[in-house]
């Protein structure tokens, strides 16, 4: 595992998103201020590749938990919002606090309406992978998910999310089927620690679907929204997201 130690104070641990790495939280961790760990999700930046010897997600969880040395504050975005709600869950003597951006736990909104469309559109992206068109997978992916439109994207960063687009399918169980039963009300029920939800206006209604089902099963549990953002909104909103997660803190002690 690749990782990275930034600034002073209280301990923060940050999980990236898929098809990232971990210096796109970086300009966030500086916003919020403390010790941030930050690190490269398995296959991504210059951590090792996935084992495939155990669930992707088990293994991000893993490696999340070895970045920190007793309670502390876990963000994540998106793929790294379930890896630290997952690590809430399994560690919770390692958890003092959860900022959750857009977590893309697909199994809490599972029943909704949202949820079915998200499927529908998802669709084409799998037919792509079982095509083995990396190319036109990614695009798809980067359609929804990205910040950008995928052909103004540098050859370089389309080759990076080409190379590891078998990695979103490798995630997948766990955030669709969720076989870990992370996202059941009886689990989540455990989840004790104060709990910031933060999702953009403009992000796939599948998201605002989830962070409803996340916010009522809960205990203290906040849902916010950032007007005019998306899916990437660390990055493109980082002043707004800062700002909400230090009004938390305050609010928490």
């Amino acid at each position: 595992m690749h990782k990275a130690i930034v600034g002073h104070g209280a301990p923060v641990a940050m999980v990236h998103c898929m098809l990232a790495r971990h210096e796109s939280l970086l300009p966030l961790a500086a916003a919020i201020g403390g010790q941030a760990t930050l690190f490269d999700l398995p296959g991504h930046g210059r951590s090792p590749d996935w084992d495939g010897a155990q669930d992707y997600q088990a293994q991000a969880v893993a490696w999340a938990a070895a970045c920190c040395d007793g309670p502390t504050h876990l963000v994540g975005h998106s793929f790294g919002a379930t890896v630290a709600l997952r690590l809430a869950v399994d560690r919770p003597d390692l958890v003092s606090r959860l900022t959750l951006i857009e977590p893309v736990y697909f199994a809490a909104a599972r029943g909704t309406p949202a949820h079915a469309d998200h499927a529908a559109g998802f669709r084409p992206f799998l037919e792509a992978m079982a095509a083995d068109d990396q190319s036109c997978a990614a695009a798809r992916f980067n359609a929804v998910w990205g910040a950008q439109p995928w052909d103004v994207l540098p050859p370089r960063t389309q080759g990076y999310l080409m190379d590891r687009i078998h990695l979103v399918t490798a995630s997948g169980r766990a955030i669709e089927d969720d076989p870990a039963g992370i996202t059941a009300a009886a689990c989540l029920a455990q989840v004790t620690v104060p709990v910031t939800l933060i999702r953009g206006a403009d992000s796939p209604p599948v998201i605002a679907a989830i962070h409803a089902a996340l916010a009522d099963r809960l205990p203290d549990a906040v849902d916010h929204v950032v007007v005019g953002a998306g899916h990437m909104l660390p990055l493109s909103h980082t002043a707004d997201v800062a700002a909400l997660i230090l009004a938390a803190g305050q609010e928490t002690g």
